[in-house]
C-alpha cells in the first residue's frame, strides 16, 4: 500500500503537463491565428454579399476535392517550399528576410542563360549546371543582404526588399535587352531552353520533381538547424546576438551563410519555374511566390518541417483562385486579400506567446 500523500502522487502527473503544454503552444497559437484570419475574411465576405460556405466550398473543391485538384495543388508548392526557406533561415538568426523574390527571378534568369549556353549538352551535365548557377546566384544575392548587416549595420528587411525591385528591374532589362530572343515578338523572353533541359514529371503525376526537391529541401534544412552545431549556434545567435558573440561564436559568418543558404534555395525556386514551367525567362517569373513564401514561414513559425504542409494549404488556396472568379464573380486577387488578412492574424499572434498560464504551467515547489 502507498503511503506518498495525493500531492506527491500528483507530481509526477503535473511534471508531465509541464514538459508538453509548452510544446503545444507553437502549434495552437499559430493554428487559432489562421482560423481567426479565416473568420475575419468571413465577415469580409458577408459583407460583399457572398456566402462564406461558399466560398471556403469551392476552396476545397479546387485544392483538394479530387485527384486532379491535389495534382494542380501540388504542382504549385515548390516554389512556396523554397521561398519560405528563403525566410525560415535567417529567422533562426532573428533575421527578417522578405526579398526572396529576387532570387526567384534571378535563379530563374542565371538557370535560363546557363540553359540556353548548354543548348544539346547531355540532360546529366545541363541540368546541374543550371541548377548551380541558379542558387549560386541566389545565394549571392541574399547573402549580400547578410553581409550589409554585418559590415554596415543596415536592416535586412528592408534591403532585401528593395534589393527585390532591383532584381526585378534587372530581369525586364536584360530580358527586353542583351538576352533576347528576337522570336519572342508579344512577350519578350530569352531563347527556349532545349527538351533536355527541362524538368519532366513524376511518374503517373502531373506534378514537377520540384516538388521532391522542395521536399527534400526542408528535410535538409531541419536537420541544418536541429541536429548541427551550426544550427545550434544559430539559435544561440538568434537568441541573442550579444550574448554569442561574447561566447565566441562566428555570428557573421553565421548570418552570411544561413541567408545565402535562403537565398540558394529561392534561387533554386527560380530554376523549377524556368525548366519544368515556363521554358524560358521572362515577366511570368514575377509571380509573386517570394511574398507567399513569407506568409508560409511565419505561419509556420520558421520550422522547415511544418512549412511542408502550411505550403501545400496555402498552394490550395491559390489553385482555387481562378474557380472563385468564376464562381463567385470575386476578383482574382481575393485570395491574396485572404493571405493579408491572416498573415496580420499571424503577427497579431505573436503578441500572445508567453501569456497563457496553461502554456507555462509553474514549477513545483520544492518541499
Amino acid at each position: 500500500m502507498s503511503t506518498g500523500t495525493p500531492t506527491e502522487l500528483r507530481a509526477p502527473e503535473r511534471r508531465g503537463i509541464a514538459d508538453i503544454a509548452p510544446r503545444l503552444e507553437p502549434l495552437i497559437i499559430p493554428i487559432g491565428a489562421l482560423l481567426g484570419g479565416l473568420l475575419a475574411f468571413s465577415v469580409f465576405l458577408v459583407l460583399l454579399g457572398k456566402s462564406p460556405v461558399d466560398f471556403f466550398g469551392l476552396v476545397y473543391k479546387a485544392g483538394f476535392g479530387t485527384a486532379f485538384s491535389w495534382q494542380n495543388t501540388l504542382s504549385r508548392v515548390a516554389p512556396l517550399l523554397l521561398t519560405a526557406l528563403c525566410v525560415a533561415l535567417p529567422a533562426r538568426l532573428g533575421l527578417v528576410v522578405i526579398g526572396g523574390e529576387g532570387a526567384v527571378v534571378l535563379g530563374g534568369l542565371a538557370a535560363a542563360v546557363v540553359g540556353t549556353a548548354l543548348s544539346g549538352a547531355p540532360t546529366a551535365i545541363g541540368i546541374p549546371l543550371m541548377m548551380l548557377a541558379a542558387m549560386l546566384i541566389g545565394g549571392v544575392w541574399i547573402g549580400a543582404v547578410g553581409a550589409l548587416r554585418i559590415r554596415r549595420g543596415v536592416n535586412e528587411t528592408i534591403s532585401s526588399l528593395l534589393m527585390a525591385y532591383i532584381a526585378i528591374a534587372l530581369l525586364n532589362h536584360l530580358v527586353e535587352g542583351p538576352f533576347r530572343d528576337p522570336a519572342s515578338l508579344n512577350k519578350p523572353s530569352t531563347a527556349p531552353l532545349d527538351p533536355a533541359l527541362r524538368v519532366g514529371e513524376l511518374p503517373g503525376m502531373d506534378v514537377h520533381w520540384g516538388f521532391v526537391a522542395g521536399i527534400i529541401a526542408c528535410i535538409v534544412a531541419w536537420v541544418l538547424i536541429e541536429r548541427t552545431t551550426w544550427g545550434f549556434a544559430a539559435r544561440i545567435a538568434g537568441g541573442n546576438i550579444r550574448a554569442a558573440q561574447v561566447q565566441g561564436l562566428p555570428v557573421g559568418r553565421l548570418i552570411v551563410c544561413f541567408t545565402a543558404a535562403g537565398g540558394a534555395c529561392a534561387g533554386l525556386a527560380g530554376f523549377f519555374e524556368v525548366s519544368a514551367i515556363h521554358g524560358s525567362a521572362n515577366g511570368s517569373l514575377v509571380s509573386g511566390y517570394g511574398y507567399t513564401g513569407i506568409l508560409i514561414a511565419f505561419l509556420a513559425r520558421h520550422n522547415p518541417l511544418a512549412i511542408i504542409p502550411v505550403a501545400i494549404l496555402l498552394s490550395g488556396f491559390e489553385a482555387s483562385s481562378g474557380l472563385i472568379q468564376r464562381r463567385m464573380d470575386l476578383p482574382d486577387a481575393t485570395i491574396l486579400v485572404l493571405e493579408g488578412i491572416v498573415f496580420v492574424a499571424i503577427l497579431v499572434s505573436e503578441t500572445l506567446y508567453g501569456r497563457f498560464r496553461i502554456f507555462t504551467p509553474r514549477a513545483e515547489e520544492q518541499p
